[in-house]
């Protein structure tokens, strides 16, 4: 299986932004991910434009996708988002790129384009890296880079099942 089906299938655990919203990771790699979003009439409010709240969803996926690639958990600390224009396409894209990575907080740039070529957004987020509970490194990641995002899930999974 290659990286992209493998990231696919573990963050395919985030119902929200995989099932309900409908994102398809398309590229990641160390500090960079591009995913996507076919617009339908879910995605628009009541005026007939794409909700806000679809373009933030875009980017704090993007965001999870490249800072959680091969590193400890990552989490957002702060995200700003600014709308440039309309999307005049059918699809959204979201590329997030790692801008400075710290010991403990990272910072991302995410550019929302549409299908057309649109500019449409651009956030900043700031991520905090939680205590890992395997040791990582470039030796260890290439045995699964997303191997405690699994661990995580597997350990949240039996805490709802005991519920």
């Amino acid at each position: 299986m290659d990286i992209i089906e493998h990231a696919r299938e573990v963050f395919a655990n985030d119902r929200y932004a995989t099932d309900v919203t409908g994102i398809v990771i398309e590229d990641c790699s160390v500090n960079h991910s591009v995913v996507s979003l076919k617009l339908d009439d879910r995605h628009r409010n009541a005026v007939g434009e794409v909700m806000g709240a679809v373009y933030y969803t875009l980017v704090d996926f993007s965001f999870a996708v490249a800072s959680n690639y091969d590193r400890p958990m990552t989490v957002t600390l702060q995200s700003s988002i600014t709308y440039m224009s309309s999307c005049r396409g059918n699809t959204l894209y979201a590329e997030a790129d790692c801008t400075k990575e710290g010991r403990r907080t990272c910072f991302y740039d995410i550019n929302i384009t549409d299908d057309l070529g649109n500019f449409v957004a651009k956030a900043t987020t700031t991520g905090y890296k939680l205590d890992p509970h395997f040791e990582h490194g470039p030796q260890n990641e290439k045995e699964d880079p997303f191997r405690e995002q699994v661990y995580l899930y597997e350990q949240s999974r039996k805490k709802r099942q005991k519920s």
